[in-house]
């Protein structure tokens, strides 16, 4: 007796989105429900994962209130016009690219945050609470940046 298996659908893209503001929360949600959408149904994992160490990929609320908590919450845990030793040149020698501009606010933002989130594909479709939205955030723009994202699905087409 033959045994089938379900065939499996493994699609990896890369979202460019331009920023326009030092700290900025993008939705991506609507974005990768078409990727989801066009695997054709069953189930899996999306996983999302920013490519930049000042900018981080969450989970949560799309109301315009919380989003200016989020970002008050983020400037009091880590001032811009705090000191940072990332930030002074003449003593940092690891890298260090011409132009930079400081940034050590950002890192420290990073790090309060997750640089990547996974979520379950049911059904063709990403499963998500009533509330919750795909956010990619900027900690250190405005700037172009890049956004890994990798399906991987059972049953779809």
């Amino acid at each position: 007796m033959e045994m089938l298996t379900p065939a499996s659908t493994c699609r990896h893209t890369r979202i460019r989105v331009t920023t326009r503001h030092p700290t900025e929360f993008i939705d991506l949600t609507d974005h990768l429900e078409k990727l989801v959408a066009g695997i054709g149904g069953g189930s899996g994992i999306l996983n999302v994962q920013t490519l930049h160490t000042t900018t981080a990929i969450l989970v949560n609320e799309h109301e315009p209130l919380l989003l200016a908590d989020f970002q008050r919450l983020l400037e009091s845990a880590a001032p811009v016009d705090a000191r940072y030793r990332h930030d002074d040149t003449t003593v940092r020698t690891v890298n260090v690219t011409a132009g930079e501009r400081p940034n050590g606010h950002a890192h420290c933002r990073a790090l309060l945050l997750p640089s990547s989130v996974s979520l379950n594909v049911t059904n063709g479709q990403m499963l998500l609470g009533k509330w919750q939205r795909v956010f990619f955030v900027e900690l250190d723009g405005p700037r172009e940046r890049e956004i890994s994202v990798l399906l991987l699905v059972e049953g779809g087409r």
